[in-house]
C-alpha cells in the first residue's frame, strides 16, 4: 500500500473542511462521539495484523506480539476507556453562584464543549499509540482530528493512512503523510489544539509555530528519567524489573529509565543482578527475534556514539549478555551499562532512547535527589525501596511527569489518570477524564435571576454619598 505524500496545500484544505464541517454540525451528541471512537476501534481490529507487520518491517526487527501489546492493545485500552466514560464526562457541572445571587435564584454551571479540529503529531517509537491514544480523548471531547505519523516508520504510516481512508471520513479524522517539511507546516496550521510527542528540541519548535496562531499545545517530550535504588530495595527484584523495562522496545520509549542511582556500597551487586536479569531475558541478541532492533542506522550510530564517548573518557562499560561482536547486518544490540561517566558526556546530557543505561553511585538520598533536581524535569521517576519515609521524601522533593514505585513505566499505562510531562518533559495531559478536559473548552455559564437589586443597593451610578464608605467597610483581612 503506497499512500501519496500530502502537500501543505492539501493539509490546509483538509483543515478548512474539518472546521467548516464542525461549525455546520453544531453540538456533538454522545451517540456521535461513541460512533467515532468505535470506528477507530473497528479499524484497529481489522488492520492489527497488517500494522504489526509494517512495524516489524520499519524497525528491521520488532516482534509482532510486542507491537500488538504496546501499540494495538495500548491504543485499544485508551479508546475503550474513552468509550466507557465519555457520556458521564460530558455532563455539565453545577457551580455555586456568588452571594447574594445564590439566594436570589441565580444559577451557574460549567459546560464542556469540543474545541474543533485537533492536530496530532506521532512518533516512530510507538507509531500507533502516540497517535491513537490521544485521539481517543480528542474524539471523546467531540473534536475532529488530523493525524501526522512519523516518516521514520513510513510503512506503518502508509498502512494507517490507507486504513483511515477506507474506514473513516477524513472530515472527522484525516491523516497526512510526509517528511520534516510537512511536519513543520503541520504545527504552523491554525488548529484548535495541537498534540506533539517527541524530543524537547523539536517540541520547542512546535510550540513556537503554534504560538503564531495562539494554538494551545499538549507536549509529551520525554527526558532522562531517573531511577533510585534505595538502600532498602531488594536488588534482584529491582534489577529484574528495570531489565524488563530496558528490554521493552529496545529501550526506545519516552518513559524508559535512563539514569539509575545506586548506593555506592551496593553498586557491584546491583550491576551483577542487572546483567543477569537482562541476560535471562535475552540469552543472545543478534540472532534473537525477541529483541527489538534500533529503528535505523542514524539512531544506532547516535546510541553507539554515546557509549563510545563515555568509554573514551574513562567510564566502565559492562555488556549484557556477554556476546560475540554485533552483527553489522542488523541493528539488534545488547544492553550497555555505562558506569559513572563524566557529567559532560552526551550520555549524561541527552536522552538515550536505545539499549544503554547509566548507573551512578550515591552516598545519601539527599545527594541523589539534588542531582535529579539539577537536571531538566523528567517525564518519569522511579523509586525502588521499602522505606516509606524515604519514599515520601523523594516524592515531596522532586518533580516529574509521573512516578512508578517498585516498578518502571507502569504509571503510563494508567487510563484513569493523566499522563504527561512537566517543564522540559512537556505540558498538558491525555488519558482519563483529564484528557477529556484537556481537549475540551471549559465554559462557565452564569444565569442571572429576574430580580436585580443593584439600584436599591446603591452600586450603580450615580453613586450615592455612602457608596465609598460601603465599599471600604468590606475590605477586611
Amino acid at each position: 500500500m503506497n499512500t501519496p505524500e500530502c502537500t501543505v496545500a492539501n493539509l490546509a484544505e483538509l483543515l478548512a473542511r474539518q472546521k467548516a464541517a464542525f461549525t455546520a454540525a453544531g453540538p456533538v451528541s454522545a451517540a456521535e462521539r461513541l460512533s467515532r471512537v468505535q470506528s477507530v476501534i473497528d479499524l484497529l481490529v481489522k488492520y492489527h495484523d497488517a500494522l504489526a507487520a509494517a512495524m516489524d518491517a520499519d524497525f528491521g526487527g520488532r516482534p509482532k506480539g510486542f507491537s500488538m501489546m504496546n501499540d494495538v492493545l495500548g491504543s485499544l485500552s485508551s479508546l475503550k476507556h474513552a468509550r466507557e466514560h465519555l457520556e458521564a464526562w460530558m455532563a455539565s457541572e453545577a457551580r455555586q453562584p456568588f452571594p447574594p445571587y445564590d439566594q436570589l435564584g441565580g444559577e451557574a454551571w460549567v459546560m464542556y464543549q469540543p474545541k474543533g479540529s485537533v492536530g496530532i503529531i506521532g512518533t516512530w517509537n510507538a507509531p500507533l499509540f502516540t497517535l491513537l491514544s490521544p485521539l481517543a480523548y480528542v474524539l471523546a471531547a467531540g473534536n475532529r482530528a488530523i493525524l501526522k505519523p512519523s516518516e521514520i516508520t513510513s510503512r506503518t504510516a502508509d498502512v494507517l493512512a490507507g486504513a483511515f481512508a477506507e474506514m473513516i471520513d477524513p472530515e472527522v479524522v484525516g491523516i497526512v503523510t510526509g517528511g520534516p517539511d510537512l511536519g513543520a507546516a503541520f504545527s504552523a496550521q491554525p488548529f484548535d489544539h495541537l498534540v506533539f510527542t517527541g524530543s524537547t528540541a523539536i517540541g520547542k519548535q512546535v510550540m513556537r509555530n503554534a504560538a503564531e496562531n495562539l494554538v494551545p499545545v499538549t507536549l509529551e517530550l520525554g527526558g532522562k528519567s531517573p531511577t533510585i535504588i534505595a538502600a532498602s530495595a531488594d536488588l534482584a527484584t529491582a534489577a529484574f524489573r528495570i531489565a524488563a523495562a530496558k528490554a521493552s522496545n529496545g529501550g526506545q520509549l519516552c518513559v524508559n529509565p535512563d539514569l539509575i542511582y545506586v548506593p555506592r556500597d551496593r553498586m557491584e551487586a546491583f550491576i551483577g543482578e542487572l546483567k543477569a536479569a537482562f541476560s535471562g531475558l535475552f540469552p543472545t541478541v543478534s540472532d534473537n527475534p525477541d529483541v527489538v532492533a534500533v529503528v535505523n542506522a542514524r539512531h544506532l550510530a547516535r546510541v553507539e556514539g554515546y557509549v563510545e564517548e563515555a568509554a573514551a573518557t574513562g567510564a566502565r562499560i559492562e555488556v549484557a549478555p556477554a556476546t560475540v561482536p554485533a552483527n553489522p547486518d542488523n541493528r539488534r544490540r545488547p544492553l550497555r551499562i555505562v558506569i559513572d561517566p563524566r557529567r559532560d558526556t552526551r550520555i549524561m546530557q541527552e536522552e538515550i532512547f536505545g539499549p544503554a543505561v547509566v548507573v551512578l553511585p550515591y552516598d545519601d538520598i539527599d545527594g541523589a535527589i539534588a542531582d535529579i533536581n539539577s537536571r531538566p524535569r523528567p517525564l518519569a521517576l522511579y523509586y525502588f525501596g521499602e522505606d516509606a519515609a524515604e519514599q515520601q521524601r523523594v516524592l515531596d522533593h522532586t518533580l516529574s511527569g509521573g512516578v512508578t514505585i517498585n516498578e518502571a513505566m507502569y504509571h503510563a499505562a494508567m487510563q484513569d489518570a493523566p499522563f504527561g510531562g512537566v517543564g522540559a518533559s512537556g505540558m498538558g495531559h491525555y488519558h482519563g477524564r483529564e484528557g477529556f478536559v484537556e481537549f475540551s473548552h471549559v465554559r462557565t455559564v452564569f444565569k442571572a435571576p429576574a430580580y436585580d437589586p443593584r439600584r436599591e443597593w446603591g452600586t450603580l451610578p450615580p453613586y450615592p454619598a455612602h457608596f465609598l464608605a460601603a465599599m471600604q467597610s468590606q475590605i477586611t483581612p
